[in-house]
Formats: C-alpha cells, sequence, structure tokens
C-alpha cells in the first residue's frame, strides 16, 4: 500500500514527534491527503471535524517542540466508529433517527484518547445501530473493502478497519457484540481487540450488568494497539463490570518466546459451519505454528448451546435498548432492528434465566479447555469476504443460515466467555483476500493474551505467506463503485471536512 507517513505504524509517528523529525502538522496534512484520494473509493469515514484537527495538531506540534506531549498520543488523528458520542462531531449510529445527532460530550472511552492527546478526526461507518456483519446503512451508504471496494469490509466497526486497512488514520475504535469488531479486522487484514468486560468501561450498554458488548481498540500492529489500548482503559461509574483504572496495568506485558507457547486450537468452535477453502487456510496456519511452539493440539470447543445461549442475549439487548423506540416509531427502523426486536419478544423469563445459567456453564467448560494453554487459535470469518450489496452470508459449506448472524457463529460463541479474544492478520485465504487468526484467552487474562499475540504477529511476519497482507493502491486508486447507492436519509447536519491545506507551523 502506501509507503509514505500515513503507513508509517502509530508508535513509529510519536517516535518521530519527540525526535522532531515529523510534526503533527505535517502529519495531519498527510493523513487528509490520503483520505481526499482514497476514502470516496470505499467510503469508512464519514463525518468530519478537519478544521478543528488542524488547529489540534499545530497545538500538539507546538507541545512536542517545547518538550511537553499531552500524553501517549499526543497529535494522532484517530477515527472514531459512530455508534460512540464524540462532542460536537455528528454522531449518527447510520440510523435516521439520529442523522442530525450532535452529543454535547465524549462517550468516556473517548474521552481518554482525547486526554492523551489523539485527536478525533472523524467517525467511521457502520451499519445500521450496529446490527450485523455488513457496514452498510441508509445514511452514509457502504463500506468497500480496501482489497475490493465491492465487497463487504465486514462489520459493525467496518468503517474503521477499512480506514485502518487503506492507512486513513493510525487508530480506530470499535465494539464488539458477538464479533463486530474481530470480523471486519479479519476481512480487512488489520489487529482488533476485544478485551474483558472490565477493560474498557461501556456505560451506554442499555443492560449494565450483561457482559456481552464490549469496547475495543483496532490498529495495524500489536504495538500500536497496545499503545491504543494503554490510553483508553479504566472504569465509569454507570458501567458496574468495568474496574478503576490502573496505570500500570498494560505497560509491562511479557512476552513469552514463541518455542515456549502451549496452544490449542479448533476449526469450526464446537461445530459452526466454516467454508473448506477457510479450513483449507486455517490448517496451513496451524501445520506452520506446530513445529516451532511448545505444543499444539486440538481442543474440543462444543460447549453447551452457545447459539440458543447468544439468541437470547443479544434479543435481551435489543429489546432493552430499542423495544420502547420501535413501538412509537416502527417506520425510523430497518428490518435488522425490528428482527431482533421481535426475536426478544418470543422468549419468556424463563428463557432468559436458562440463557444466563447456560452461559455460565458455557464459560466453566471453556476454563476447563484452555488449562494449562496459553491460547486457543481459530479462524475468525468462515468465509472470505462477499458482496457488500449481499446482506450476510446465507449458506456456508451447504448450510443455510437461520438469521442473518447465524454466520458470525466462530466469533459470537466466544463473547460467551467473557475472556478477551485478538485477530490477527494471518496472509490471505484460498481467494486471495485477508484470513484473520482469532487468539482466544482466558477471563480477565487480557495482559497475558496480549503478549502471546505480539508473540505470534512476529513469527507470522517472517514469512510472506502469513505476514500481514496489503491492498493494490494502484487498483483501489481506480475504483468507481459507487458505494452511496443505498442512502435514503442522508446526514441533516453540514458534514465538515475541507480539502488539505498546508498546515506546517
Amino acid at each position: 500500500m502506501a509507503s509514505g507517513p500515513s503507513s508509517w505504524p502509530a508508535t513509529e509517528i510519536v517516535a518521530r514527534f519527540a525526535d522532531q523529525s515529523l510534526t503533527p502538522s505535517a502529519f495531519l496534512e498527510a493523513c487528509l491527503a490520503r483520505i481526499s484520494a482514497f476514502n470516496p473509493r470505499i467510503n469508512a469515514l464519514t463525518a468530519f471535524d478537519s478544521e478543528s484537527a488542524v488547529a489540534q495538531a499545530a497545538q500538539s506540534t507546538r507541545r512536542w517542540r517545547d518538550g511537553r506531549p499531552m500524553g501517549l498520543l499526543d497529535g494522532l488523528p484517530i477515527g472514531v466508529k459512530d455508534l460512540q458520542d464524540t462532542a460536537n462531531l455528528l454522531t449518527t449510529h447510520g440510523s435516521p433517527r439520529a442523522r442530525g445527532h450532535v452529543p454535547t460530550r465524549d462517550l468516556p472511552m473517548v474521552a481518554r484518547l482525547r486526554a492523551a492527546g489523539a485527536i478525533v478526526l472523524a467517525k467511521t461507518n457502520v451499519p445500521e445501530l450496529g446490527a450485523g456483519g455488513n457496514t452498510r446503512n441508509p445514511v452514509w451508504g457502504a463500506t468497500g473493502n480496501p482489497f475490493d471496494p465491492r465487497l463487504t469490509a465486514g462489520g459493525s466497526s467496518g468503517g474503521s478497519a477499512a480506514a485502518l486497512a487503506a492507512d486513513l488514520v493510525p487508530l480506530c475504535t470499535g465494539s464488539d457484540t458477538g464479533g463486530s469488531l474481530r470480523l471486519p479486522a479479519a476481512l480487512c487484514g488489520i489487529v482488533g481487540f476485544r478485551p474483558s468486560v472490565d477493560v474498557i468501561a461501556h456505560p451506554t450498554r442499555p443492560l449494565g450488568w450483561s457482559g456481552i458488548s464490549v469496547l475495543g481498540p483496532m490498529a495495524r500492529t500489536m504495538d500500536d494497539l497496545i499503545l491504543m489500548l494503554r490510553a483508553c482503559h479504566g472504569g465509569d461509574p454507570d458501567d458496574p463490570l468495568s474496574v478503576p483504572s490502573d496505570p500500570a496495568r498494560f505497560d509491562r506485558l511479557v512476552a513469552k518466546p514463541l518455542h515456549e507457547l502451549r496452544l490449542g486450537f479448533s476449526e469450526d468452535f464446537g461445530g459452526a459451519p466454516v467454508d473448506p477453502d477457510i479450513r483449507a487456510t486455517f490448517r496451513a496456519r496451524i501445520a506452520a505454528l506446530s513445529p516451532q511452539v511448545a505444543e499444539c493440539r486440538p481442543v474440543d470447543l462444543d460447549l453447551g448451546q452457545m447459539d440458543r445461549t447468544f439468541d437470547i442475549l443479544r434479543a435481551e439487548s435489543f429489546l432493552a435498548g430499542f423495544g420502547q423506540a420501535i413501538r412509537e416509531a416502527p417506520e425510523d427502523f430497518g428490518p435488522f432492528i425490528h428482527r431482533n426486536v421481535e426475536l426478544g419478544l418470543t422468549f419468556s423469563l424463563a428463557d432468559r434465566a436458562w440463557a444466563h445459567a447456560e452461559q455460565t456453564r458455557i464459560l466453566r467448560a471453556f476454563n476447563a479447555r484452555i488449562a494449562g494453554l496459553d491460547a486457543i487459535l481459530l479462524p475468525t470469518a468462515p468465509v472470505s469476504a462477499f458482496p457488500w450489496t449481499q446482506g450476510h452470508a446465507e449458506r456456508i459449506d451447504g448450510q443455510e443460515m437461520d438469521i442473518y448472524y447465524r454466520w458470525l457463529a466462530l466469533t459470537y460463541r466466544g463473547s460467551l466467555t467473557g475472556g478477551p479474544s485478538i485477530v490477527l492478520p494471518s496472509g490471505r485465504d484460498g481467494q486471495g483476500l485477508p484470513f484473520g487468526l482469532q487468539v482466544l484467552g482466558p477471563v480477565r487474562g487480557d495482559g497475558a493474551l496480549l503478549g502471546v499475540a505480539r508473540t505470534l504477529e512476529a513469527a507470522l511476519a517472517r514469512a510472506p505467506e502469513t505476514a500481514r497482507p496489503r491492498p493494490d493502491e494502484a487498483r483501489l486508486a481506480q475504483s468507481r463503485v459507487d458505494l452511496r447507492s443505498i442512502v435514503t436519509h442522508p446526514p441533516l447536519h453540514a458534514v465538515r471536512f475541507t480539502p488539505p491545506i498546508s498546515t506546517a507551523v
């Protein structure tokens, strides 16, 4: 892809700010030029606040020049998922109901990133209200995959993943219920981390005591992701499952040597449908890693009635979040939201009690399986990226999907354990598209899992066939895919974006 500053790792950019070989103003200018050239091809970034970003970059440039940086991320422009509130910047959730919504304050995760010096440059595209694994909505349109804009970037953090893969910004936020962060990371060839529920406060969850939905960082490398996590982790009183910030929690991660790792693996997470080509690619990755580690053995991840449990917990959350609003104004919501709420109305209190008890049993079964192992490896997406015009994967290896999110079983089954999971880019699948290796750890084993992932990333990077793939820049520049053809309710507020201008100080 790009060879200029916009493609450099965030850690390198910050180091260059410190040694004065690059200024935040010059870096922002490079990002704006890149966005102007490539964002129209993939529609990853939506609402912009570039004028404010230019002013903030100038302030950051002066701080670095004076040797007084604001924090870990001072001067880094970032993308924030459009489900997450940003003060004074349009936050639509991809929904006609919110297409004029400008929050007055930041989500705590965003506030922490700003406090660390990050510059919120733009919002990243999502499916309507975050529902589904394909990023498209009636407000902004669809997000195309940087490897082929005709294909899906995944979802619901698809805009973030695509922006990172196309080198538009160095860091983005994400969130994950059933794979919303991990799936697009896999399909776009970047790194995405679903942390344990206590790591990043999520006070906008409609059900504060349910940990099915979490917030997480997205980046292009493990070191970048860890840098971002150090800046944004922490608790909030309105999220009872989060814990108070510990400044040193992710400062000194120990990366085990590759030859000491003990790994388990599963091709299908207890029998989820997986395309034969994806199985073959996964087997090739296991074959490549096995000789290099202390142990690599198959693990039975048939942990219980995972699909029904997730159905109930997900529907419960949608019913709590949208049930009243959909009764008052059903025309404001798309079919996926209606289906989730309708599903929730079919369940009883007995169903809910069963699901929470079953989730507990699933956790305990997973604890028994991962005992003695550093991590468990799986595929992330069961199929290659498909056309974004197709709502979801409808059939996998001959099996029909009974509901639109069933194809996400490889990720949502992992959500039920409450533990951390991370996706590492690992070359390409048989279709020539990015393949993401999913790595699961034990509950609250976030630090150890990040260390494992860092070691695996280095091992994968040593071979061309398993290193992080990059989009073809020339091909992307020639794309003329109309990704806004589905817009029926454009945003009400002006989108603040100006062409690149000189920002040097």
